[in-house]
């Protein structure tokens, strides 16, 4: 489980208490004018966020953990380091930090409110806020009738937000991430009865469930959206999730829809500094060597680190490409943290968290702040300082974003729980016995 050995009571007390900074709740006010990094399964691991936050981040999303997994988890406390960890039986499920606190949100998998207000209980003295994963449209999160599936059961999706906003302590919030339904109207629909249950922030990932990473973000449909919660007069953030690439992305992006906020995922999973209006460049001097003796100090699970390592990338210029392709491949090859002193130095990692929890608590708010929307989608304009770097780029990049992303196909009546064309309907799951959308045998109906 732990190379430590960690304390197991909930309020570990010392003959000395340690001093805390003062810890400000969250509002519907702390989800507006940010960038935030997304809840990311494996990416969203604990040095991650941290990395995030040094470098920006206005709030930090947890991965999404299952609410069965975590009721069966025992919390536990490393006293060196203060890491706390819900443990299973072979490692843990979740990790987080007193310093990430006053900026973590835990994101629930559930179809369930009575299981998704028992799995918030459990993590509440640790987090900020709770949100409910309604957009993921992978298997493991859809066959129990989680995540994307939600986007079908409006009632459900609802009554879970309202048990949690119930059932939870009022300075905790209560948030939402869903995906774009096959039209406008439908979408409206949902998204009223959503802010309707109580939520503080919304997110909106501007994809279809049948769209994938690959295919560019519906950006553009989200103005309307945003307009349409303000028509309201319900006082949440909706936050645009999709196709940003970081910091100074987000101004576009904020600016073209109109969102509160802007959530990044893939970019932050490719360098966690894009939250920076300066990214750092050339990872594996300025970010994975430090990454790595924190990730070891924290005795953070080694395979994590090394997936989360193995993504990084980001513009180069002191090493080739073949020589980055040559460290990335000494690091997967490693079979733990100790293979790696000479590439990555000496050191406890002791000093890399400290440089982290100082940065943090000493950062000063700072707010994503653009001029009112233009009229028609604007392009990015390139950062030409980077021009000499090992990285490749777009001299005229087209109205989405990133630029390698085609068009998808413009949403039909199979969408979202459908594929794009009549010609490759699947047969019915009663008949084939399993869902080809998410391929796993058809669930029986969840019970708590």
């Amino acid at each position: 489980m732990s190379r430590r050995e960690m304390s197991t009571s909930p309020n570990p007390e010392s003959g000395r208490a340690a001093k805390r900074p003062r810890v400000e709740h969250l509002t519907s006010e702390s989800f507006k004018n940010g960038v935030f990094l997304a809840p990311m399964v494996r990416s969203g691991a604990l040095p991650t966020r941290l990395m995030a936050l040094k470098h920006g981040a206005t709030l930090v999303w947890g991965p999404e953990v299952v609410d069965k997994a975590i009721l069966h988890a025992e919390r536990a406390v490393d006293p060196l380091t203060g890491v706390v960890s819900y443990n299973g039986k072979s490692r843990a499920i979740f990790t987080t930090h007193q310093v990430e606190k006053p900026y973590l949100i835990y994101q629930i998998g559930s179809a369930s409110p009575e299981l998704a207000v028992q799995a918030a209980k459990t993590v509440v003295q640790d987090v900020s806020g709770i949100d409910l994963n309604c957009g993921c449209p992978k298997p493991f999160s859809t066959h129990a009738g989680m995540g994307a599936a939600l986007l079908s059961k409006p009632d459900l999706l609802c009554d879970i937000l309202t048990a949690l906003r119930r059932e939870l302590p009022p300075e905790v919030t209560v948030s939402a991430k869903i995906r774009l339904l096959p039209t406008q109207a439908e979408t409206k629909k949902l998204v009223e009865r959503i802010v309707r249950t109580g939520v503080s922030a919304l997110t909106v990932h501007c994809r279809t469930r049948n769209m994938r990473p690959r295919e560019a973000a519906l950006i553009e449909r989200l103005r309307e959206i945003v307009d349409f919660v303000q028509g309201l007069g319900v006082d949440i953030a909706v936050i645009e999730n999709g196709d940003c690439q970081g910091w100074e992305d987000a101004k576009r992006i904020k600016k073209l829809t109109g969102a509160s906020s802007v959530m990044v995922a893939t970019a932050a999973e490719s360098n966690p500094t894009c939250f920076s209006s300066t990214p750092l460049m050339d990872l594996e001097t300025t970010l994975i060597p430090s990454y790595l003796r924190m990730s070891k100090y924290l005795d953070n699970y080694w395979a994590l680190t090394k997936f989360c390592v193995s993504q990084f990338k980001a513009p180069r210029t002191e090493r080739s490409k073949s020589e980055a392709h040559e460290y990335k491949t000494k690091i997967i090859a490693a079979k733990g943290y100790d293979d790696l002193t000479e590439l990555v130095g000496g050191g406890s990692g002791e000093a890399d968290f400290a440089e982290v929890v100082s940065a943090i608590q000493s950062r000063r708010p700072r707010r994503l702040i653009v001029e009112d929307s233009p009229t028609e989608l604007e392009a990015p304009e390139l950062d030409t300082s980077a021009s000499s770097a090992d990285y490749s780029s777009e001299e005229d990049l087209p109205l989405s974003t990133p630029p390698d992303r085609p068009n998808p196909e413009p949403p039909t009546l199979c969408a979202p729980l459908g594929p794009s064309t009549i010609s490759r309907m699947p047969l019915p799951a009663l008949i084939t016995g399993s869902d080809a959308i998410t391929p796993s045998p058809t669930p029986k109906a969840v019970t708590p």
